[in-house]
């Protein structure tokens, strides 16, 4: 059994799904081309953390297990790359890790598009949400943003992919539902989460206090000053 297998095979989705996954990458490609969003990747320092946030979390991809293909284990990182650069770099940084581990072997061409849905966008949409929605309704302090986005915010990710894979996998057929609840989705929701959250929220607290430059939605005067 191939216990490195990636994510979400080829092999496991029908042709429509990797269709339909295809089609929303490139849209979010659209839409990033256009927020010119990409622009902030011109300028040389920028570039350089990106690339190097970007390794460093693909070598935290291939520390993984599985209980079957298709249904691995391991931590993400994209709510941390989403406090450092926001959501849609955050995804494009997603999108390159999944490129490479197809081109290493460990991943599927044919299924890059639904991955990248679920595995990229999905987390950092919801770890952007969560930022958003801690600003506008929480005090802006030190505090609420480590522990509401570093904490909360990865672990909200993790179990959402989790959850949003056991409902597409189910759906395909690949797997049943009962095999999934069974020997899946509490530890890929729940336990992974956890694990999550404690290494996303520590790697940000490192950062707000000694590379506060590197995370684009951290701002001294506002979550430091009178506090």
């Amino acid at each position: 059994m191939d216990f490195t297998a990636p994510d979400l095979t080829a092999s496991l989705l029908p042709e429509s799904f990797r269709l339909v996954g295809w089609i929303g990458l490139a849209v979010l490609a659209w839409r990033w081309m256009m927020s010119g969003d990409w622009r902030r990747l011109a300028e040389p320092a920028r570039l350089n953390l990106f690339l190097g946030a970007t390794v460093t979390i693909l070598a935290l991809w291939q520390i993984r297990t599985g209980v079957r293909p298709g249904l691995s284990f391991h931590l993400y990182g994209i709510s941390a790359l989403t406090l450092m650069f926001g959501f849609w770099r955050a995804t494009v940084a997603g999108v390159l890790i999944l490129v490479a581990n197809a081109a290493f072997g460990r991943g599927s061409w044919a299924g890059l598009g639904a991955d990248a849905l679920l595995l990229a966008a999905l987390p950092a949409g919801l770890s952007w949400g969560v930022l958003g929605a801690l600003e506008r309704y929480l005090p802006k302090h030190f505090f609420v943003y480590v522990l509401g986005n570093g904490f909360f915010g990865a672990a909200l990710a993790v179990a959402a992919i989790g959850l949003a894979t056991t409902a597409v996998v189910a759906w395909s057929g690949a797997y049943t539902l009962d095999y999934l609840l069974s020997h899946y989705t509490p530890y890929a929701s729940l336990l992974l989460s956890w694990a999550e959250a404690f290494s996303t929220g520590m790697a940000v607290t490192v950062m707000a206090v000694y590379r506060p430059q590197w995370l684009e939605t951290f701002d001294d005067l506002k979550y430091l000053r009178d506090k």
